[in-house]
């Protein structure tokens, strides 16, 4: 049976009850425990700085060279917070219900009332850090609006939140690094979760510079390494985002809860090319004072300057008009893919629609929009060679975050004892899709408030440093991982393994991207086995395991996306319903919208690994709405 541990008593004192009962160790007995916290990025790297400064001693692991590098700092958007500045009526509860009604009625309410709750506390400590937000001309901390909110609560650094905050979670880490509680382990992939009597022990990480492979023991472990949303190939994450960490230790044992639900984003720049192999992301926070807009007659190519107001579908304000250009970005995305689908896009291929700065432009002026977005511009500017600022940007739907990931219950841990999962790499927060400036917020409050206070409710039944790296389940581990790495080598096929990543993604993209229905989830289903049937006997990986190598790295996180997709989509077919980000074309109402089945799949999906890819297990959380009831979800 899954436990989420949820407390009982009234939603908002369910934190503070946790709180109050939850178990203690004294600062001397802390320094007995050593905790691996593998990730770097804001989730882990405000856990690692937070756990050490509380007396543990923290290993931490990443494979960039520096955690400046974390993929967080591509969240560039904002952080929300219910501080309630604007005097527009926000608060906790009003960050809760937007945030339960973002994902579509398919979260915990326990968990994201919390998120709500200690969401002000993340800016004070940001604030104390030195993250420099934008303020207003009287000094408090500036606010914008995001999709899927009617107030203004997200706080800003120009376009570079994540990164800002990034370097202030950094700063803590090196901190604790500098006073020797913190290991830091830079270049150093985990390859596996090792587990001793059911407890996840320690893990097997490879030195990326020499090749080395190495035990290291603890006594828990937490994963603080993002989503998955690679295994499209095309997406705006960084190339070296992966799945191995969450889905080795799924092979392990922890549950995998709903890997369907991977989300969309309507801002992004359109693919321009086959040769590509990432996209770019243009953040969600320019649909504040950018519209969105395409021609109203099909196959209109005319330059944007050239068609007038009357021939220009503004369709998110037409369709959504309490929210306009910030709805949701599931429904964003949506409605972009139905007016090129219609024969309206623009650009090459006919794949995008415009983001149209003119009107802020001429209200603001242009310095304005300079001070509010001026990178995002830049960056526009230099990949596509167009100033936005004199035309609209194109833009289209890409993959780009997760809200599927391991199962995890109210202490953050996952049904494997002594695995704790945060950040992207849990799946509790966002129901079936993330509302912007969600992530920022759910990594910070996972590592800065959550888990220094839930993690010695593990740890106290533990006698620290019982396990170490001589125990037998760690030799075994390390000769699993070199049997893997040797297999891999010895292939000597005949295609890259980009080119096995590449036909996955498109696959993937195609049935069970922006929309999926029954059959093209089946042909998914029937192609990904031979696909990596292929991959197993026919790729080729230069060079050798003993010292750097990007091609056998990439081939060890290939291997994991085959696998990992066959569980994306046969949760997606399992699903029968559409919800937030997972969109069952046969599953809609007459007007074009996801169209839920309460009676049937209110509840997470848990799979468990079997041995069989085909086969999962799966386990069912039922979620228990008692303070929000269940809707229609409706931003019109």
């Amino acid at each position: 049976m899954l436990d989420s541990k949820i407390p009982s008593g009234p939603l908002s004192e369910k934190w503070s009850k946790h709180k109050r009962d939850s178990k203690l160790i004294n600062p001397k007995n802390k320094r007995k425990y050593t905790v691996i916290v593998v990730g770097s990025g804001l989730a882990g790297a405000s856990a690692a700085a937070s756990l050490s400064e509380l007396g543990y001693k923290v290993k931490c692991f990443c494979f960039q060279d520096s955690p400046r590098r974390a993929h967080s700092i591509a969240a560039q958007g904002g952080i929300n917070a219910a501080k309630n500045y604007q005097n527009d009526g926000d608060s906790i509860y009003r960050l809760f219900y937007d945030t339960i009604k973002g994902g579509d009625f398919r979260a915990r309410e326990g968990n994201v009332y919390r998120l709500a709750e200690v969401s002000a506390n993340i800016i004070d400590q940001c604030v104390a850090q030195g993250v420099p937000f934008a303020r207003e001309y009287g000094g408090l901390l500036a606010n914008r609006s995001f999709g899927g909110a009617q107030v203004s609560r997200t706080f800003y650094a120009r376009g570079q939140t994540g990164q800002q905050l990034l370097l202030g979670a950094y700063s803590a880490l090196s901190k604790e690094i500098a006073s020797g509680n913190v290991q830091m382990y830079s270049r150093s992939e985990m390859l596996e979760l090792v587990t001793v009597d059911g407890h996840a022990k320690g893990i097997i990480t490879r030195n990326l510079t020499t090749g080395k492979v190495e035990a290291h023991a603890a006594d828990c472990v937490l994963l603080c390494t993002g989503g998955y949303g690679n295994v499209f190939y095309l997406s705006t994450n960084a190339m070296g985002c992966n799945v191995t960490a969450t889905w080795r230790a799924h092979k392990k044992g922890a549950f995998f809860a709903n890997p369907c639900y991977t989300q969309i984003h309507p801002t992004c720049i359109p693919v321009s090319g086959d040769y590509q192999s990432k996209l770019t992301l243009m953040s969600e926070s320019l649909r504040n004072d950018g519209r969105v807009w395409a021609p109203k007659k099909k196959g209109d190519n005319r330059h944007p300057s050239q068609i007038p107001e009357d021939e220009r579908d503004y369709y998110l304000e037409r369709k959504y008009p309490s929210f306009g250009n910030l709805a949701p970005r599931d429904i964003s995305s949506r409605a972009a893919k139905e007016a090129c689908d219609d024969g309206r896009g623009v650009g090459p291929g006919g794949r995008g629609v415009y983001l149209d700065f003119s009107e802020a432009i001429e209200k603001f002026g242009e310095q304005t929009i300079r001070e509010r977005y001026g990178n995002l511009f830049d960056m526009y500017e230099r990949i596509t060679g167009e100033n936005a600022y004199k035309q609209p940007m194109r833009i289209y739907p890409a993959v780009h975050y997760t809200m599927g990931g391991l199962w995890v219950d109210y202490n953050l841990m996952s049904n494997l004892p002594g695995l704790h999962v945060l950040g992207e790499a849990n799946f509790s927060d966002h129901g079936a899709n993330r509302l912007g400036a969600s992530a920022l917020m759910q990594g910070l409050a996972d590592g800065y408030f959550v888990i220094p206070t839930t993690i010695a409710n593990y740890l106290v039944t533990q006698k620290p440093g019982a396990i170490t790296t001589d125990n037998a389940e760690f030799k075994r581990a390390l000769e699993d991982v070199n049997a893997r790495t040797h297999r891999l080598l010895n292939i000597k096929g005949k295609r890259s393994v980009d080119s096995f990543h590449r036909e996955l993604g498109l696959l993937v993209w195609e049935k069970c991207g922006m929309a999926r229905d029954f059959d093209g989830l089946t042909s998914a289903l029937e192609k990904i086995p031979a696909l990596r049937d292929e991959f197993w006997n026919n790729v080729n990986i230069p060079g050798s395991g003993e010292a750097v190598n990007q091609e056998l790295e990439k081939a060890g996180r290939v291997a994991d996306f085959l696998e990992f997709a066959e569980l994306l989509c046969l949760d997606a077919r399992h699903r029968e319903e559409s919800c937030g980000g997972h969109f069952r074309s046969e599953h809609q109402t007459e007007d074009g919208e996801a169209k839920r089945d309460d009676a049937n799949f209110t509840y997470a999906a848990a799979w468990e690994h079997t041995g069989d890819f085909s086969k999962p297990s799966l386990h069912k959380e039922e979620l228990q709405f008692e303070e929000v009831h269940l809707a229609v979800r409706s931003y019109k």
